[in-house]
C-alpha cells in the first residue's frame, strides 16, 4: 500500500513538471516580440560616426549600445546603400557603407524594402545586435550589424 501511494505520488510530480514545462515553452515561443518600428529610437547617428565610434573604443560602445538582456538600443543609422543582398532565410540585407570608411552597417530587414539603388542615401531603423571590429586573422573588418530594421521616410 505504502509503495503504490509514493509511486502515485512521483507521477503526479512528473506529470505537473511536464504540464509546467510545456506551459512555460509555450508562452516564450508565442512571446510578443519587440515592436521596433514603432518604438522610440534611442539614437540618431550616421553609418560612419558608428563605425568609427566601435573601431576607437569598442568597449565604451558595447556599453552604450548593447544590454546583456537582449534590449539593446534602437538605431536611426544614415548612410549610403553600398551592397543589397539576400541571407539564407530571404531576407533583404543592405549594407550601409562610404568609400573611405573601413566597415560598413549591416542592415537585415523582415519585409520589404522597395526599390532601393546603390548610392542612395537612406535612413534605417533598427535594433544593434554587434559593432565593427577588425579581424587580425583574417584582415577583414567586420561590419555593425542591425536587425529587424525599416526605412525611415
Amino acid at each position: 500500500m505504502k509503495r503504490s501511494k509514493i509511486i502515485r505520488i512521483g507521477l503526479i510530480a512528473v506529470l505537473a513538471a511536464i504540464v509546467l514545462g510545456g506551459a512555460t515553452g509555450y508562452y516564450l515561443f508565442n512571446m510578443p516580440h519587440r515592436d521596433v518600428h514603432s518604438a522610440k529610437t534611442d539614437y540618431q547617428l550616421t553609418a560612419s560616426a558608428l563605425v568609427t565610434e566601435y573601431l576607437e573604443n569598442a568597449d565604451a560602445a558595447n556599453e552604450k549600445y548593447l544590454a546583456a538582456n537582449g534590449d539593446s538600443k534602437i538605431l536611426e543609422v544614415t548612410g549610403v546603400v553600398h551592397k543589397i543582398t539576400e541571407d539564407f532565410a530571404g531576407n533583404k540585407v543592405i549594407i550601409l557603407k562610404n568609400a573611405s570608411d573601413k566597415a560598413g552597417v549591416s542592415c537585415t530587414f523582415n519585409g520589404e524594402i522597395g526599390s532601393l539603388s546603390l548610392g542612395a542615401s537612406v535612413t534605417v531603423k533598427g535594433v544593434i545586435n554587434a559593432g565593427a571590429s577588425y579581424d587580425a586573422d583574417m584582415e577583414l573588418y567586420q561590419d555593425v550589424v542591425l536587425n529587424n530594421c525599416t526605412l525611415v521616410n
